[in-house]
């Protein structure tokens, strides 16, 4: 396939435009890149798509985490309106370079519920990424405003979280994750705010479905490109 070839434009997804190389990731055994993730993430919020959820996109996360200037924040995330919001995903690419575009090679998963006032780090590697998680985290902070009895959200690495089986598929963990967390906030029972959306993610993201979610996000967007086929993607 030529670069041409593969750089063409085959979905325009919310703000998402996905091209032809896409789909050849999701067709093999491939790390997935920030579109995939962002696509998938945009799905999930038009499934969910209650007030009280935020799922942000890789390039915010990764922005948030880079930002060398602390005096851009506050017009960057007000808009965000993190204080509003009871859940918060955030993915986390260990990129440290910010002229690199696509860049990292490991994606976790960061998410705050408010109701246990804490975020969780979700990594199926180990800790790879737990210094920008951690970097990302004392960002936001002050943003996610304070619980009732006015204390700081708290940081917890999930030592127990799901851990990947090969050198690539910590993507579609971070999508599996996100999903069984956001079915768990919309449709679980939430009455104990500790236990929160744990025994879920362990019983539900297993490899067997994380293996199946590379052809299922192929197939939604093979299905998207269906139900669109009249559409142009943008320009």
């Amino acid at each position: 396939m030529g670069k041409s070839e593969a750089d063409e434009k085959i979905l325009s997804y919310n703000d998402v435009v996905l091209r032809r190389s896409d789909l050849d990731i999701l067709g093999g055994p491939y790390y997935l890149n920030d579109r995939i993730i962002e696509f998938y993430l945009s799905y999930l919020s038009s499934c969910h798509p209650s007030q009280d959820i935020l799922l942000v996109p890789p390039s915010i996360a990764f922005w948030i985490i880079q930002c060398p200037v602390a005096e851009s924040f506050k017009d960057f995330l007000e808009p965000l309106q993190l204080s509003d919001k009871t859940l918060i995903l955030f993915p986390i690419n260990d990129n440290d370079d910010v002229n690199t575009a696509e860049g990292g090679s490991h994606w976790s998963l960061l998410a705050y519920y408010r109701n246990a006032n804490q975020f969780v780090h979700h990594d199926s590697f180990i800790n790879m990424n737990a210094e920008p998680a951690k970097k990302l985290y004392k960002a936001v902070l002050g943003y996610v405003g304070l619980s009732e009895s006015g204390t700081e959200a708290r940081f917890l690495e999930c030592t127990n979280s799901p851990r990947q089986v090969n050198g690539y598929d910590c993507g579609l963990y971070v999508t599996a994750i996100a999903r069984v967390i956001c079915d768990w906030h919309v449709n679980g029972k939430k009455t104990d705010a500790n236990e929160m959306w744990f025994s879920a993610v362990k019983e539900q993201v297993t490899p067997s479905a994380v293996d199946c979610m590379r052809s299922e996000i192929l197939a939604l967007i093979r299905d998207l490109m269906a139900r669109h086929s009249g559409q142009r993607a943008p320009e």
